[in-house]
């Protein structure tokens, strides 16, 4: 049995969970399986009028409020939300649909200044600014996890790791466009919600066992903080297996494809890799079929592409083959900051010696403090710090440094003395 187990056991559950009583659990310590929500199934909202219902219900709840949301990754364009789960004390849970109730700002607002509890928050937050919720605070369970030291942050394995009950699996990858959902779909979903509270309590008391509760209320802080990401800058440049293409031209028909694919896919609303693999756009570019009857011989445009979609895809390619040399593509994308690291002793062999040295100390402290190793400190931050260390090379230099790259002031406290002794390493 883990710490943060004994923590749990310690404790009776909340009565807003959905766990059995502790009269259930079963002698020979194996997980309860988790097969309903408390109070059943909760409706589906997808109307204006149930929605107000909701947001009256869970403004006038108690304590922090569990979130989650289902998208459709795989199968629609984009990354919206198909479906919000919540949970709060005095109000139970909710099931609403976002593409009957588009705007949930009023509920955002109702929520405003509540502690949102969401396990891997940095998966779930962009979806739920699109319709209008955004936190002020709020609980990370998977980066807790982390924080805590377990091998496993999944929400199935925390929650079966720390409180001893099994959720329901399988549900986690289907379409959630798909209208109406499946029963099962959303007894699924409201499950993910129903014991989130729980962990949020057990996590937080062993963080604070451990001495790292102040750490993660610094994390959860800054992700709650942070401004959106702004847009990729040549997106096109991510397509698996770019690696193979090395010509300019090569790369332009990669682009011609991926941007007509990307305006397609968005049409149709359906995920880019259902109109044309990446495997595709790439066999193009390597092989830069003189027609349509020469495409239709690669991978990926076969017997079932129609002749018409053979032909959009190859005037995608003349595109680019008949681009002038100047608006051909480099090679790469300018990158600020430091190089690779493999081609540091060539380049910097004291900024090689610095980042070794680094490396070790991190790696060192982070299994000293049972955490990942990119929790205590980014590998950008370090890889950044050791290729243009401060001059000079003091704790409140390097302690600038590494906040001026987005470190926390715990993560300041700990990194800064060794990065100080790394600094000084000679190739």
């Amino acid at each position: 049995m883990t710490d943060a187990q004994d923590t749990a056991s310690d404790t009776a559950l909340r009565t807003t969970g959905g766990a059995p009583s502790d009269d259930d659990v079963p002698a020979n310590g194996l997980p309860i399986p988790l097969l309903e929500p408390r109070e059943g199934i909760p409706p589906v909202v997808a109307t204006d009028e149930a929605l107000a219902e909701v947001v009256a219900a869970f403004a006038a709840g108690r304590g922090p409020v569990a979130v989650d949301a289902e998208r459709a990754s795989g199968y629609r364009y984009g990354q919206r939300a198909y479906l919000v789960q919540l949970r709060r004390e005095g109000a139970g849970s909710a099931l609403i649909d976002p593409v009957g109730c588009p705007d949930l700002s009023s509920l955002g607002e109702a929520l405003a200044g509540t502690e949102w509890i969401l396990h891997a928050a940095t998966q779930d937050l962009p979806c739920l600014r699109d319709i209008g919720m955004v936190p002020t605070r709020l609980f990370d369970t998977e980066l807790a996890g982390r924080l805590a030291g377990f091998p496993r942050v999944g929400l199935g394995a925390m929650v079966e790791s720390v409180l001893g009950y099994a959720l329901e699996k399988g549900h986690s990858a289907v379409d959630w466009s798909t209208r109406p959902l499946p029963e099962p779909w959303l007894r699924y979903a409201a499950l993910d919600v129903e014991l989130l509270v729980d962990l949020r309590d057990a996590l937080e008391k062993e963080l604070d066992r451990q001495g790292k509760l102040g750490w993660a209320l610094e994390e959860f802080e800054a992700i709650a903080s942070a401004p959106p990401a702004p847009p990729r800058k040549d997106p096109w440049r991510r397509t698996s297996g770019m690696h193979k293409v090395r010509r300019r031209r090569q790369m332009a028909v990669v682009r011609e494809l991926w941007t007509a694919r990307d305006k397609i896919a968005q049409r149709r609303d359906v995920s880019p890799g259902k109109v044309l693999s990446d495997s595709a756009i790439v066999e193009a570019a390597l092989a830069l079929p003189p027609n349509a009857g020469a495409l239709s011989a690669l991978p990926g445009y076969g017997q079932r592409m129609g002749k018409r979609q053979l032909e959009q895809w190859q005037a995608a390619v003349d595109r680019a083959k008949a681009l002038p040399e100047s608006e051909l593509p480099q090679p790469g994308q300018p990158v600020a900051g430091p190089p690779p690291p493999r081609a540091w002793a060539d380049k910097d062999p004291a900024a090689a010696a610095r980042l070794s040295a680094a490396r070790a100390a991190v790696s060192a402290l982070a299994e000293e403090l049972n955490l990942p190793q990119e929790n205590l400190i980014t590998p950008d931050t370090v890889r950044r710090v050791c290729w243009e260390p401060p001059a000079p090379v003091t704790p409140d230099a390097v302690a600038a440094a590494l906040t001026g790259h987005g470190a926390r002031p715990w993560q300041v406290g700990l990194v800064t003395p060794l990065l100080v002794t790394a600094l000084a390493a000679k190739a």
